[in-house]
């Protein structure tokens, strides 16, 4: 049907056009709402914008030979026309040979470059910078008009428009003003998405931060003289000013994700959040949206756009616990994006670029492990920069007493609680236990301790099988039988099996499993799932 509305030589109603660039809130819905409506009559064969954006898929880009820097150029984002040498073709592909140009190069970069427009009205001998003359010939273009986009003394991209009959002055002055219009209302816009997205992130922030409130804080401050913690503390401050990767190594329960918060903290970084991801209790299934995050519609329950981990954590600190659990086939996703700092969330082709520090954590020798083949030997040196071996608290007895008071005057203000005192012969006890699950054990002893006080005394409780009674600890002893791996697994399982047993089935909490075995609950079950065993 033809449009009856009111043109001004060779736009349709560009009035209507300026009130409704002013309206929108979204810069993608802006640029094509401009590069659609000037091409609502076949007089205009093609419009487009470009914007200037960090460079982004230069090994293919068509141009990159021609580039000066590959730093940033101009990305097509907004095209609209229709062909009349192939009826029925749409000029609206954004990802042709002329989706990027270098700045200063070709006819478009140079506009970019100089902030200068180039308008050629009348084609009628084509110039030399025409890169496809048969092109132009085939769809009947007579005229050129390219205008930057430029907002407060910045350009922001450009926009162009090819046209089948000669450009009159009147429509230039219109495509100058629709120019200028739309760079004050991408400007807008971008800031007005600018401000959406900070507002998201900072909901996000402060609903982790609320949430590492709750569960933080487990070990408090580190606590303690010995030498083993005094190396500990000097490797800290070794690495923390720097952006290396640093693998924590130790048993469960000594407090590697103290020492995690203890990096960040003394870091350049220290104003970014520090985000935490215990990688044994995310699903396989969820791996890529945990990490990653995913858009709207990605896949089946996806009923909003999400920021992955590495997203939330971008400026900061990702602090990857319990590393080892990831499963192998997952973890040369994880790689990629620590090699390349690159992302896309689940359900979009967009390619996210994150600065993120990582700090990871494990119980298990990954070296062995990667030996094995149950952990990528690549993964294991791109994560090993500085490794920190954390010591067991069975190495650092001499720190007991101060951890026992510390412990006894936060959890007693915690609990609402008097502190109790704590005899010769308790701490003494304390001291000559081995402590298998470490710090987290010890936490877990005096807080039922406190619970269970009388008369004013610290009472506690421990295995008497596992006190330290002059019998050589496991570590102590010489292995007399090399165990296959199936062979340690069902090991594993019988000995998580025995501890259900005891607990009644009881995983979390106080005399649960996972502290009888010195886990976090979310662990055992990560690896109750794994070995097949029920609760």
């Amino acid at each position: 049907m033809k449009d009856t509305r009111e043109a001004d030589g060779l736009l349709v109603d560009p009035r209507r056009l300026l009130l409704d660039m002013a309206q929108q809130r979204s810069a993608s819905e802006l640029l094509w709402l401009i590069v659609r409506r000037l091409c609502e009559t076949s007089s205009v064969a093609m419009a487009r914008i470009w914007l200037i954006r960090p460079g982004q898929g230069c090994p293919s880009c068509p141009m990159r030979a021609e580039c000066p820097s590959q730093t940033k150029c101009l990305h097509l984002v907004a095209s609209a026309g229709t062909s009349v040498a192939c009826p029925g073709v749409s000029f609206s592909r954004i990802d042709g040979s002329f989706r990027r140009f270098p700045l200063g190069i070709r006819k478009v970069g140079q506009i970019a470059a100089t902030g200068e427009p180039v308008e050629a009205p009348d084609l009628a001998s084509l110039p030399d910078w025409i890169v496809r003359p048969a092109w132009v010939q085939a769809e009947g273009i007579k005229g050129f008009g390219g205008q930057p986009l430029v907002s407060r003394g910045n350009v922001l991209g450009v926009l162009g428009i090819f046209s089948r009959v000669t450009i009159d002055a009147t429509s230039l002055d219109w495509l100058r003003m629709i120019a200028d219009h739309a760079a004050s209302a991408l400007a807008n816009a971008l800031a007005w998405e600018e401000i959406a997205a900070l507002k998201r992130r900072l909901e996000l922030d402060n609903a982790y931060l609320q949430e590492e409130v709750r569960g933080g804080g487990s070990f408090g401050d580190m606590v303690g003289k010995s030498a083993a913690l005094d190396m500990v503390s000097r490797q800290i401050q070794l690495v923390a000013p720097t952006d290396a990767m640093v693998l924590l190594q130790g048993e469960s329960g000594t407090g590697k994700e103290l020492v995690a918060r203890e990096i960040h903290r003394r870091s350049q970084r220290a104003e970014r959040p520090l985000i935490k991801v215990n990688c044994a209790a995310i699903p396989r299934e969820l791996f890529d949206s945990e990490f990653f995050g995913h858009r709207r519609g990605g896949f089946t329950g996806a009923v909003r756009d999400r920021m992955g981990r590495f997203e939330l954590a971008d400026g900061g600190t990702l602090f990857l616990d319990e590393i080892g659990e990831i499963p192998i086939d997952l973890q040369s996703k994880l790689l990629r994006v620590l090699q390349e700092g690159e992302l896309t969330r689940i359900g979009e082709e967009k390619t996210r670029t994150v600065n993120v520090r990582i700090i990871a954590a494990t119980h298990r020798d990954l070296r062995a492990e990667s030996a094995a083949g149950r952990f990528r030997t690549d993964l294991y040196y791109r994560l090993s920069v500085f490794p920190i071996a954390i010591p067991p608290l069975r190495q650092r007895k001499e720190d007991i007493p101060l951890l026992v008071e510390y412990f006894l005057k936060q959890i007693s203000r915690r609990l609402g609680r008097s502190i109790p005192r704590v005899t010769k012969t308790t701490l003494a006890e304390l001291v000559a236990y081995d402590w298998p699950g470490n710090i987290r054990e010890l936490q877990h002893v005096i807080e039922r301790g406190i619970i269970v006080a009388e008369g004013g005394f610290l009472h506690v409780e421990l295995a008497s099988s596992q006190r330290n009674s002059g019998i050589p600890t496991p570590v102590e002893n010489a292995v007399s039988e090399i165990l296959t791996d199936a062979q340690l697994r069902a090991l594993e399982a019988d000995n998580i099996s025995c501890a259900l047993r005891k607990t009644g089935g009881k995983i979390y909490g106080p005399s649960g499993a996972a502290q009888l075995l010195g886990l976090k609950p979310t662990t055992l079950a990560s690896r109750m799932k794994r070995l097949g065993i029920s609760g």
